[in-house]
């Protein structure tokens, strides 16, 4: 299998939260993506991993993506070591994704900034001959890091997704345990009503639209620099 781009998370419904309805997008454009889910978020307040692997399922298939699958790495418990690292190096070398969509490496859940180390150095692992592991020696081309979990850092770049929100929302519905469960759970102290979860999902998407004259956008951040081959062609108006 051959990707053209491929999301890595810590849990499921992350993507979804985070660059779904810029998988939407690409898969329009006609590219091959694909989801790496690192657990499957068997520490959450809600669900059973099994449930949350079949909500996964679903709302892969309303994205739209080529492949999706979870290395039930355990949550919670995420750790730079040489197994996790070794893991995920194996399937960059089997999926081939040209560009890398991480978590931006700072935030409130470890899980989070810990999958943005893991997923670099697994991509850069991959590209090594000498792994000493089954397969051929890959390495993705480009690595981006999505920003919406950690709102401080102002993206390089953002995705135009107005037209893929509703959809990109579905995907996010697909998680009954999380955000639609039957009947409020009495050991849950969390509680995410649908009408704020659709405001917050909202206003965030608005925000990033608004800094580039769209209604809805997610934000990616590039530690290289970007090269522009037509400037005459560059989109956002500055006056």
């Amino acid at each position: 299998m051959k990707l053209d781009l491929l999301a890595i998370a810590a849990h499921p419904d992350d993507v979804e939260l985070t660059c779904g309805g810029t998988l939407l997008r690409a898969a329009e454009q006609g590219y091959k993506t694909g989801i790496l889910d690192l657990t499957a978020g068997e520490m959450g307040t809600r669900g059973t991993p099994e449930t949350r692997l079949k909500e996964a399922g679903r709302a892969a298939r309303i994205l739209r993506v080529t492949h999706r699958e979870n290395l039930r790495l355990p949550d919670a418990r995420l750790e730079v070591n040489e197994e996790y690292k070794l893991a995920i190096a194996r399937r960059i070398q089997v999926l081939k994704p040209r560009t890398v969509i991480l978590p931006y490496w700072e935030g409130r859940h470890p899980d989070h900034y810990i999958a943005a180390r893991l997923g670099y150095e697994g991509c850069f692992l991959a590209g090594l001959k000498q792994l000493p592991i089954e397969g051929e020696a890959f390495r993705p081309f480009k690595i981006l890091y999505s920003t919406v979990y950690y709102r401080e850092v102002r993206p390089t770049f953002v995705v135009d997704i107005s037209r893929h929100f509703d959809r990109r929302y579905k995907a996010i519905l697909a998680y009954h345990s999380q955000f639609r469960p039957k009947g409020k759970d009495k050991k849950s102290k969390v509680d995410i009503p649908l009408d704020r979860l659709h405001h917050e999902v909202n206003l965030i998407a608005r925000y990033y639209g608004q800094m580039a004259g769209v209604e809805y956008a997610e934000p990616f951040l590039s530690k290289e620099v970007m090269q522009v081959e037509d400037v005459v062609a560059l989109q956002v108006r500055s006056v």
